[in-house]
């Protein structure tokens, strides 16, 4: 009996709260009373509109807990305690637990917590952490918070919404739309037929399409409009906003949800929202009128990358306001190149690839990118012009602190810069081959962004991508066991497998070992529901909505996603403190017991959810 108590100490001393509590007497005198049970996978633990008498430790197995509409709310394995938010409501049960695997469960009797809960700071701090909360705190570093100006890179568009919209027929007249702009004070007006969004008029339009032009008053208000204005979800972040109105140079977005207009914002409502009034990078960079001068502006990304951090902004903005930046960079150095070069002979359209296309991006990033041109092209006629400006380009992005892809995915690379029918061809032979050199190819080109030309090329080479993965569903197979390639730093006895070398020896690729396998997971998922998203948690929303995966497990992806993103990302902040150019290479000592836990966790999602692909997509083919 003593050497069973022995080892109940030892195993309740690897885990918080105890591996902190110094109190080896009490440890004792509790485990003395404390219970073994052995529950079998699939029993009930702890039922709901019960009352629970014990604080359960998972000494081995898993269990998983639900709400009283058997909404699966987290799962659990060993080293984790569960029961605790009973006690805390003397015994009343609100959650059911049952067993997922056959476990072994330590019961520390509720007079025991309520005990240590009262006299031990250690113990009753833990304890007063809900999951959610435990999760947020191995994702948020403590740091002393600041007054930063990053509202809007981090507020959703709808929080800018002043009205709801104010809008009128297109029938109406001039002087029926300028009077009712003057009835509710506004500088714009939705115009609308059938209730549908179809044109926008500004008080600047006012001014100089009818007075200056002088126009009749009794004209339709429709012959004056911007028809077909450009327009911005209500769920974007405001970053997206800005970029818009900069590089279209409007000074009134529509804000759509669900395909209908609810509102207008303006230049003015961003202006009035940065606390500071102060011009917030994207402004900047479509200032500048030469490459020298975007130079010298891009210095400021790692500031404003550390600054989000301090904002406690999650990794969707962060990537969400990084790729904005990277957006903006690129179609201002567009603007400039065809400045400098002449336009454009034949249509053509710039695409982005990787995690700009995600809207993923960090600070540590590379050049992932493409020309589609016009299928007028003729390499004797328009060659040279679109070689001099991708060539251009590409080194005018390793300036502005995007540097040239090592692997050679550039507009610069010929191969790359081809018209819409030789990449239609590309990825048919990607997708009805599937070499290995295709599939990695695959892995790369099938998150593509359009950002500057004619958008229709990139249209149309989505829509064809789309229809071949449905018509060749073999490919689904080659490429989640391509999706298996890249396994997570976990090894026997959940320890962490270190790949470094030289100085990094000591540490993993959080970015090689973690995120890209989700991402890989994720895509393979969204390709055979059909998703056109390409933002890895906006991909897992159609996911989950289309029963690809179980109740649950596209929540398990995305909060993994966030947690191994938000220590990469604070990793990389540290780095930058130092002095250090950031990298992904994570020394896992460095991190603090609560964050190797949680990395542990998220490691052995990924784990399963790569052995669930690997079968998922075995029987498809073509």
């Amino acid at each position: 009996m003593e050497v069973e108590l022995t080892e109940m100490i030892n195993a309740l001393q690897q885990y918080p709260p105890f591996h902190e509590m110094d109190e080896p007497s009490l440890l004792e005198q509790m485990v003395m009373e404390m219970d073994i049970q052995y529950v079998r996978n699939g029993e009930e633990i702890i039922i709901p509109n019960t009352l629970n008498n014990s604080l359960y430790f998972i000494r081995s197995g898993a269990v998983e807990v639900s709400a009283k509409n058997n909404e699966l709310l987290r799962r659990m394995d060993e080293g984790e305690w569960f029961g605790y938010l009973s006690l805390l409501r003397d015994g009343k049960v609100t959650q059911g637990i049952k067993a997922i695997e056959d476990s072994l469960l330590y019961l520390v009797p509720a007079h025991w917590f309520k005990k240590l809960y009262i006299e031990n700071d250690i113990f009753s701090d833990f304890f007063e952490l809900t999951q959610a909360v435990r999760l947020r705190s191995a994702i948020d570093t403590p740091t002393q918070k600041n007054d930063l100006d990053v509202s809007l890179m981090t507020c959703p568009v709808k929080s800018l919404l002043r009205r709801p919209p104010i809008e009128i027929d297109c029938s109406a007249s001039i002087l029926e739309a300028a009077q009712k702009m003057s009835q509710f004070k506004v500088s714009s007006l939705l115009i609308t037929d059938n209730d549908k969004l179809v044109g926008i008029v500004t008080d600047r339009d006012l001014r100089i399409r009818v007075i200056a032009q002088s126009i009749a008053y009794s004209t339709r208000v429709d012959e004056i409009m911007t028809a077909d204005p450009i327009t911005v979800n209500s769920g974007d972040f405001a970053s997206e906003a800005v970029l818009k109105m900069m590089a279209q140079n409007v000074h009134h977005l529509p804000v759509t949800q669900n395909d209908k207009a609810i509102g207008v914002i303006s230049a003015g409502d961003i202006v009035q929202k940065e606390s500071h009034g102060s011009m917030y990078l994207i402004s900047d960079i479509f200032k500048q009128q030469d490459v020298e001068s975007l130079q010298s502006i891009s210095k400021k990304m790692q500031h404003t990358f550390t600054q989000l951090v301090y904002a406690d902004a999650n990794s969707v903005m962060i990537g969400n306001a990084l790729s904005c930046i990277g957006t903006a960079f690129v179609e201002r150095l567009l603007q400039l190149g065809e400045k400098k070069f002449g336009p454009s002979p034949i249509p053509f359209c710039f695409i982005t690839l990787g995690s700009q296309a995600r809207e993923e991006q960090t600070i540590s990033t590379d050049q992932d990118n493409a020309f589609i041109l016009s299928d007028d092209y003729q390499e004797e006629r328009h060659g040279d012009y679109f070689k001099t400006l991708a060539d251009w380009l590409c080194k005018s992005l390793d300036k502005c602190g995007y540097p040239l892809c090592t692997g050679d995915i550039m507009a610069s690379n010929n191969k790359w810069r081809q018209p819409l029918r030789q990449w239609k061809q590309y990825f048919s032979q990607w997708i009805q081959e599937s070499k290995a050199e295709f599939l990695l190819h695959s892995s790369i080109f099938f998150d593509l962004r359009y950002v500057y030309g004619d958008e229709k090329l990139a249209e149309q080479l989505v829509d064809h991508i789309h229809q071949s993965t449905q018509q060749y569903r073999g490919f689904l197979s080659h490429m989640a066991r391509n999706a298996n390639q890249r396994k997570p730093p976990l090894g026997f006895f959940r320890q962490f497998v270190l790949d470094g070398s030289g100085k990094q020896s000591k540490t993993f690729n959080l970015k090689e070992r973690g995120i890209a396998p989700i991402i890989d997971i994720v895509r393979v998922h969204a390709l055979a529901c059909g998703s056109r998203k390409l933002n890895t948690i906006e991909r897992l929303q159609d996911i989950e909505a289309a029963g690809i995966l179980q109740q649950g497990r596209a929540k398990d992806l995305s909060i993994a996603l966030e947690l191994i993103n938000m220590v990469r990302i604070r990793h990389q902040t540290e780095q930058i403190e130092q002095g250090v150019s950031p990298n992904n290479h994570v020394d896992p000592s460095n991190l603090s017991a609560l964050e190797r836990r949680n990395l542990r966790d998220a490691f052995a999602v990924v784990s399963r959810q790569q052995e669930f692909i690997k079968f998922r997509y075995a029987g498809e083919h073509n």
